[in-house]
């Protein structure tokens, strides 16, 4: 792994960082204690802090209690990392549904409410389509927070002396905020050992991180089909979406017509952004209640369910190619191991999206509900697992980690957000189950699940 000095691209990062943030983010945690009541539906618009709450008040708070291998004996041997980047901008898209929101408040709403007064009178939308996803400075900070977590969580794997020695290898999407969100998981280990006389190379990889751009089938069969998201569409245009809408039109005092899906959208991403990257209770959030937020949550699960999950095969089957990555990294670090050798690649850190993530989640078959996310469940899906708020916050990660424990005993821990979790299906639940059985138990993706395969396009495409 070649380490080379990087000072133009880390100049060019925190300058960029500095011109987009400096001037908006002024409140900390500490300011402004308060926390939306709506906070924990915010999908994937959510801070890391939701899903996991101790971090309010320390964020590098770790819990290696809940990580203790079968005996003593055991050693880490790798880690994989699959990261999310860390909180962004807006698209340009969401900045146009937001403005369009924030101008109709401005000009039509009335009524006298002292936050309602606030966002006609004080409020600036500042917001601009040029930000366009970008990292904030929150996104940096949650990419170094996790990475000095993660080595206080495994120091034998994640160490100053394996970073020197070039056997923490670093993969990224090409994205703007997953390159800059990568430098900030560098920055985290470099700052917290004190390194400063090199940079640490990285490798922009869009076949494995952004691997639904080049899966053909996915983006013709569900991507660029307005009939794969029949469900999301008609329960956007359900009794519950339009009660939600009714309840803000009353709110603000404005005819029912006025707001639209695409409103109550661009509202609540108005208090989210405000939220997620100004730590601000802002008085967006004043036009949903928790029975609102759970509507929209599940208007938004329901577009991630179809669209990227489980709602058509395809969808996971476009990770097939990241899937392999894995399993063929982790079945490297097993055999150098048996043979004695130093294992190569003692860490990897994948940083893509959301999109990234949840294919290959729902591949390894977590959060799989008995029953699928339908339009008119709303009502009977209240408990469901599938929830991207939990599943896919902004830094959401899953690491997967193999123990030596002697004697051919090779263990693979799963954690998601830094949580054990166990594989779903396999017969031994435990959170530390032995490899073979993991590869036994995913032996049909293992011999096939071919990523060139499952993604060619087919001359008549079935109807799905």
């Amino acid at each position: 792994m070649p380490v080379t000095v990087r000072k133009v691209i880390f100049i060019h990062f925190a300058v960029t960082i500095g011109a987009c943030c400096c001037a908006q983010i002024n409140v900390s945690p500490e300011d402004s204690p308060d926390i939306p009541a709506i906070a924990k539906y915010f999908c994937t618009k959510g801070r890391y802090e939701e899903v996991n709450p101790h971090l309010v008040k320390d964020v590098l708070a770790v819990n290696r209690s809940t990580l203790q291998p079968p005996s003593a004996s055991c050693r880490e041997l790798h880690l994989t990392a699959i990261v999310r980047h860390g909180t962004r901008y807006p698209t340009g898209k969401n900045v146009k549904k937001m403005r369009k929101f924030s101008d109709l408040v401005r000009s039509e709403a009335r009524g006298e409410q002292g936050w309602l007064r606030e966002l006609r009178s004080r409020w600036r939308m500042w917001y601009t389509e040029d930000m366009d996803g970008r990292l904030v400075r929150k996104g940096v900070e949650d990419l170094k927070h996790l990475a000095v977590r993660l080595s206080k969580l495994f120091p034998s794997v994640i160490s100053e002396e394996k970073l020197r020695a070039g056997l923490i290898r670093f993969i990224t999407s090409s994205k703007h905020r997953c390159v800059n969100s990568t430098l900030s998981f560098k920055a985290g280990l470099t700052q917290l050992w004190g390194v400063e006389d090199v940079e640490f190379d990285h490798e922009v990889n869009d076949a494995l991180m952004r691997f639904f751009d080049q899966c053909a089938r996915f983006v013709q069969e569900v991507e660029n089909n307005p009939s794969a998201l029949t469900e999301f569409n008609e329960f956007q245009q359900g009794p519950e979406m339009t009660r939600v809408q009714q309840r803000i039109a009353d709110r603000l005092g404005v005819p029912y017509a006025r707001i639209t899906p695409d409103m109550a959208e661009g509202a609540l991403y108005l208090c989210a952004y405000e939220f997620a990257i100004k730590t601000v209770n802002s008085p967006w959030c004043q036009l949903f209640d928790e029975v609102d937020a759970k509507v929209m949550e599940y208007l938004i699960d329901l577009k991630q369910f179809w669209k990227r999950s489980y709602g058509y095969d395809i969808n996971r089957k476009s990770s097939c190619i990241l899937f392999h990555d894995v399993f063929s990294r982790l079945d490297k670090a097993v055999a150098e191991s048996r043979s004695g050798q130093l294992v190569t690649e003692a860490v990897t850190v994948q940083v893509g999206h959301a999109e990234t993530l949840l294919p290959l989640l729902t591949l390894l078959g977590f959060f799989k509900d008995t029953v699928p996310l339908r339009s008119s469940d709303f009502a009977s899906q209240s408990q469901r697992s599938f929830r991207t708020s939990f599943m896919l916050p902004y830094a959401a990660n899953l690491v997967l980690v193999l123990y030596d424990c002697g004697g051919g005993d090779v263990r693979l821990q799963p954690l998601l957000n830094e949580k054990p979790v166990t594989f779903p299906g396999l017969t031994d639940q435990q959170s530390m189950p032995l490899y073979q059985d993991v590869r036994k138990h995913y032996e049909e993706l293992l011999n096939g699940c071919d990523f060139e395969t499952e993604c060619q396009l087919f001359k008549n495409p079935p109807e799905l």
